[in-house]
């Protein structure tokens, strides 16, 4: 799959060569001539750090004429064999690839014989704005550089080609380290080396700005540098212009520089696939690109897949959507099935570790984990976010979260508030745009864990409290509502989300939720303005798009979270502060059913108590709660997936176990989650799981069995051999599950989600048997955890089961388990 061979390309985690850092930032201090320098202890004086840059971008010239030096030196033996009759180039080939070179490094080498002398003996008042003008006055060479440079590059990739002897030499040219460097040599590509020109010019003019900055005004160079500035300035705008006439600057509008101010990964849906993209965001452009395929040792690049200058960006309104191809979105049991492989895999890499395991089968191991993870982060998004060219063309990418929809678009709309022309760029000047994105780029790797050292926190395993208290700094009333986001196996995913509250402007939610994390180290909560107004309908996804009021982050440190006291903090939001307070239960503490110490109420109380002392079949609280979701939640979209609002949650429960007469007005009046989050608390609640501890052991053997007929043997001699109100109970969810994934288009929920959700519930085993089973919280996860869904999952795959053909039917063997 290319995608994947495209990422574990990133994987490689390849540097730079020494030697292509050159002139990545020509005002570092950092160079031959600049150690122990007072301006290194003083850089704020002007003209001590007008020596650092120069200091600086002496060092960068010595390294591009090396360069330079090393391209021109396989161009006399060719031209010696060009006469000859076994000649590797002609004459004209050599005179194209190698075009202006040797006039290029003539002048670079005069101009840096002359500007050594005047760095290395230092002297304030010295002047050498004259060498930068007589550069600046000889760019004339570049322009023909620049206008041969696509047919060069094109003329030495056939000749590589064709010749195997000019392929050898033109893979891996020596460039001679700096004087006092430790490195003899390097080898680079001709490809590289060629392109080296225009990056060239580029930054000089970046120098030279910097230059003038630390210039006084009253400084003989002062005018000097300003010529320079003028000229060069002016250079890169004319050959722009006459490459593409509609061109107009290089540079952004007012001669800024293009600064990079946002990148990272995103997933493109192009032509109905989706494709891992690295986009940046320049200060006038946004450009998204790939990674391009290259041999090993090869310098890495990027190829621009599709370029936006800002002033022709343009979001479109949800109405202006209905174009857009139909996203196809990944089946969610597809994505918990993978998000298991991972764990399983995780578990078996850290047994790997602990037995001291072979490297290979650790790297094996990682490499299947990391492709894993990659599908799952191209899989997984689907939230859209539409960009729009006005002369044209639309582009798509799918998110994982509002969170970074909006900070995406916010910082768009930030730099779109600048004065901006609309421009095209030409083929040179995308190429240094595209080429620079290596050295720029903030964002390294894909955002999987399996890119993570050992060494870095694993994220929290178990449930996070968190309960949502108020907010406040609302300018005016409005209907106001949270979600909380964490990320989990490298991306974010909405958790919950907090009633709206209506026409206010210090909403008072002090709603609680419980959160699963999987290795989650960060917490988001969004806050949004709820839209009522159906014309606002998106058609990428038919949702109300409801307007972000305000967005924060915070990490999950593992010392503050783990305690047992409520943490209370405050994120602030655009101007909004919004106090929440939040605790954390490692997933083995989490994994304990208590018994309940009064025996009078349901929760914590065997069941077999309950159905005797209501002289009911199936409990009450069951029958309630199936009936109430079944009434008005089984087209909830996340109906059993989505937390209900704990506090809610305590409540039912304290009705319940009082057996208050209150129940059904009550039940008729909760949002919808907080009642299926109470049926799920209650069978998390038994004192032993709803399909027993004494079976346990049997029903993780019978799902593991692959003969189809032996499995189904011993599965149905399993649920015969529960107590007969385990059973009957386990019968009646079973079908309403099935009635809730009829409507899956609807709701989302899948066989595969509602067993997910359920497995655990229904099958984890109560304390003192899970304590055999209890190694690392991962690892109970990932193993246990797979089994007890499947099993749930047979069930529910299973035509209908009834309790007297089951009880009637012994089918063929009938031993004790």
């Amino acid at each position: 799959m290319e995608e994947e061979e495209e990422a574990i390309g990133y994987l490689d985690k390849v540097l730079e060569d020494e030697d292509d850092s050159e002139p990545g930032t020509p005002t570092s201090p950092v160079s031959p001539f600049s150690a122990g320098d007072k301006g290194e202890r003083d850089a704020g004086k002007g003209l001590e750090m007008r020596k650092l840059v120069l200091s600086g971008f002496l060092a960068s010239e010595e390294i591009y004429i090396n360069q330079l030096e090393a391209l021109l030196l396989p161009m006399k033996p060719l031209k010696a064999t060009a006469t000859t009759s076994q000649p590797v180039l002609t004459l004209q080939q050599i005179e194209t690839i190698f075009y202006k070179i040797q006039d290029i490094y003539e002048i670079h080498k005069e101009f840096y014989d002359s500007l050594c002398p005047k760095v290395q003996q230092w002297d304030s008042n010295v002047t050498m704005g004259h060498l930068f003008q007589k550069l600046a006055s000889q760019l004339g060479v570049y322009k023909a550089f620049v206008d041969n440079y696509k047919i060069a590059l094109e003329t030495a990739e056939k000749c590589s080609q064709s010749n195997y002897q000019f392929q050898k030499i033109s893979e891996e040219l020596k460039v001679k380290g700096p004087k006092d460097s430790k490195e003899s040599h390097t080898s680079v590509t001709m490809e590289a080396l060629l392109y080296k020109p225009i990056d060239r010019v580029t930054r000089s003019t970046l120098v030279l700005h910097d230059l003038l900055k630390h210039t006084p005004a009253d400084h003989p160079d002062y005018p000097l540098l300003q010529d320079a500035l003028r000229i060069s300035q002016n250079f890169l705008s004319s050959i722009n212009e006459d490459i593409d006439p509609r061109r107009t600057a290089v540079t952004t509008p007012k001669g800024e520089t293009r600064q990079l101010i946002k990148d990272g990964f995103l997933v493109e849906l192009s032509e109905g696939s989706r494709k891992l993209r690295h986009v940046f965001l320049f200060t006038d452009v946004l450009l998204c690109a790939k990674l391009k395929k290259t041999a090993v040792g090869k310098h890495q690049q990027y190829d621009c897949k599709w370029y936006v200058p800002l002033a022709d960006l343009v979001f479109p309104s949800p109405e202006e959507s209905e174009h857009c191809p139909q996203v196809h979105v990944i089946p969610d049991h597809e994505l918990e099935d993978m998000k298991m492989k991972i764990s399983a895999i995780k578990s078996e890499v850290q047994k790997e570790k602990a037995n001291k395991g072979q490297s290979r089968a650790i790297e094996r191991l990682k490499k299947k984990m990391f492709e894993n993870e990659f599908w799952l982060l191209l899989n997984s998004p689907a939230i859209p976010f539409r960009i729009h060219n006005r002369n044209g063309k639309s582009y798509l990418f799918l998110l994982s979260s509002d969170y970074e929809r909006s900070e995406w678009r916010e910082a768009i709309q930030r730099l779109q508030k600048k004065d901006l022309q609309a421009f095209v760029l030409s083929s040179v000047e995308l190429q240094v745009l595209t080429g620079s994105c290596f050295k720029l780029r903030t964002v390294h790797n894909i955002p999987v864990t399996s890119n993570k050292d050992d060494d870095e926190s694993p994220g929290l395993y178990g449930f996070l409290h968190v309960i949502v208290h108020s907010a406040k700094g609302f300018k005016q009333s409005a209907n106001l509502y949270c979600t909380l986001e964490v990320d989990s196996f490298g991306y974010f995913v909405s958790k919950a989300k907090t009633r709206v509250f209506r026409d206010t402007t210090e909403p008072q939610w002090n709603e609680e939720f419980e959160i699963e994390l999987e290795g989650s180290q960060s917490l988001r909560i969004l806050c949004y303005e709820k839209c009522y107004d159906k014309t606002k309908l998106n058609k990428d996804n038919n949702e109300i798009v409801d307007k972000i009021m305000g967005k924060g982050q915070i990490q999950l440190d593992p010392q503050a979270v783990q305690t047992k006291n409520w943490h209370m903090d405050v994120i602030e939001m655009n101007g909004i502060k919004v106090e929440f307070s939040m605790k954390f239960t490692s997933r083995d503490m989490s994994l304990k059913r208590t018994p309940s110490k009064k025996q009078t109420g349901v929760f914590g109380v065997k069941i077999s108590v309950v159905t005797k002392r209501e002289r009911s079949k199936v409990p009450y609280i069951v029958r309630q709660c199936v009936e109430e979701v079944e009434k008005r939640g089984i087209e909830e979209v996340g109906i059993y997936r989505i937390s209900g609002v704990a506090t809610d949650i305590q409540a039912l429960k304290a009705v319940f176990d009082a057996n208050n007469k209150d129940i059904l007005v009550m039940l008729s009046d909760m949002d919808i989650n907080a009642i299926a989050g109470t049926l799920k608390l209650y069978f998390r609640e038994l004192p032993e799981p709803l399909l027993t501890d004494r079976l346990y052991p049997a029903f993780m053997e019978g799902i593991a069995l692959s003969d189809p007929a032996a499995k189904e043997n011993c599965m149905m001699h399993l649920l015969r051999s529960l107590p007969d109100p385990n059973l009957i109970t386990f019968l009646f969810l079973l079908e309403h599950l099935k009635r809730v994934a009829e409507k899956e288009p609807i709701n989302k929920m899948s066989l595969h989600n509602l067993a997910t959700v359920f497995g655990p519930t229904l099958l984890r085993p109560s304390e003192g048997e899970s304590k055999a089973h209890l190694t690392l919280a991962s690892d109970i996860w990932s193993h246990d955890v797979m089994a007890q869904v499947q099993v749930l999952l047979y069930y529910l795959q299973h035509p209908p089961i009834s309790f007297s053909e089951l009880k009637r039917n012994t089918l063929y063997f009938s031993t004790d388990v």
